[in-house]
């Protein structure tokens, strides 16, 4: 652990999650990042330096509360600033870089010795699951246990992904905030869908862990949240779906969206960038593609 600072630099990555059929349980850290700067300032207060939408304040000012009432430290001031490349809204984990990022910074800060899985629990509080937090943090894929009772974070077992995984994200221009998006889900859901979703959940871990990619091609179908959800995207399933068709292993929505995603070998990811974009093109604006490797190094601080 570092000495305590007056300046800490976390970086985060962001993530994929639920991936498909694994609600709430399943993340995978991606190559791309955000930065969250901490600086000590005089007093109490908390001050960006420079303007924040209100979401991004909300969070910092509920990550500060976390740790100080975690560690037992008197609150003390500090100013922020959040640079990066990933793009708030859009399902893929940017709340969980800055919450994450501010709980990491102050732990060095303060010299607090809170380890990682201490940081996942307090940003799984925050958030209100787990999938992404574990992946922001620890890198690799991450399968994550929740207490059967209260919902409270436990564990993640995590393994790291092979490099010639891509990743093909198209992200569109619509935000779509988590809260909202948990919105249009059903209280209940019929059994056997759950049962289906069960069973591609456990064959994508599965692949995952023996690196039989091949048979990623078989654990599409979720029943519990996309049918929900993709049919608020416009183009979002046809996106996917022509993703598959260019040679892509599977795809789904990334979190709670609007981004998309599809796995694929990174041979063939331009054929599918470019069949995703044509589907998002079709009905709007020209969205953000990106080809991106999996991130197995997670949160790190200097």
């Amino acid at each position: 652990m570092p000495p305590s600072t007056d300046t800490v630099i976390a970086r985060v990555p962001g993530s994929t999650s639920n991936c498909g059929s694994g609600f709430d349980t399943l993340g995978l850290a991606l190559g791309v990042h955000n930065r969250i700067a901490i600086t000590r300032i005089a007093g109490a207060g908390v001050s960006p330096e420079r303007p924040q939408d209100g979401r991004a304040s909300e969070m910092v000012l509920a990550s500060a509360g976390a740790f100080f009432r975690k560690t037992g430290i008197a609150p003390a001031g500090f100013g922020y600033r959040i640079d990066g490349d990933i793009p708030p809204a859009r399902g893929l984990g940017s709340s969980v870089t800055v919450i994450a990022g501010v709980l990491a910074g102050l732990n060095v800060m303060h010299a607090a010795r809170l380890g990682r899985h201490e940081i996942i629990a307090l940003t799984s509080e925050i958030e209100g699951h787990p999938d992404n937090a574990s992946a922001g943090i620890l890198g690799g894929f991450c399968v994550s246990r929740t207490d059967p009772v209260s919902g409270a974070y436990l564990d993640t077992i995590r393994f790291p992904v092979p490099a010639e995984l891509a990743f093909v994200v198209v992200s569109p221009a619509t935000e779509l905030l988590t809260k909202e998006s948990r919105g249009a889900l059903p209280a209940t859901v019929p059994y056997f869908d759950a049962v289906r979703s069960i069973n591609s959940a456990a064959y994508l871990v599965a692949a995952l862990a023996t690196g039989d990619f091949g048979r990623l091609g078989h654990v599409a179908g979720d029943f519990m949240h996309e049918p929900y959800r993709l049919p608020k995207i416009p183009g979002a399933r046809e996106a996917i779906a022509s993703g598959v068709s260019a040679g892509a292993f599977t795809g789904w929505l990334s979190g709670s969206g609007s981004s998309v995603l599809c796995v694929c070998e990174r041979s063939s990811a331009p054929e599918v960038l470019a069949a995703m974009t044509r589907e998002f093109a079709a009905v709007q604006a020209r969205p953000e593609a990106r080809i991106l490797s999996a991130d197995n190094e997670g949160l790190t601080v200097e």
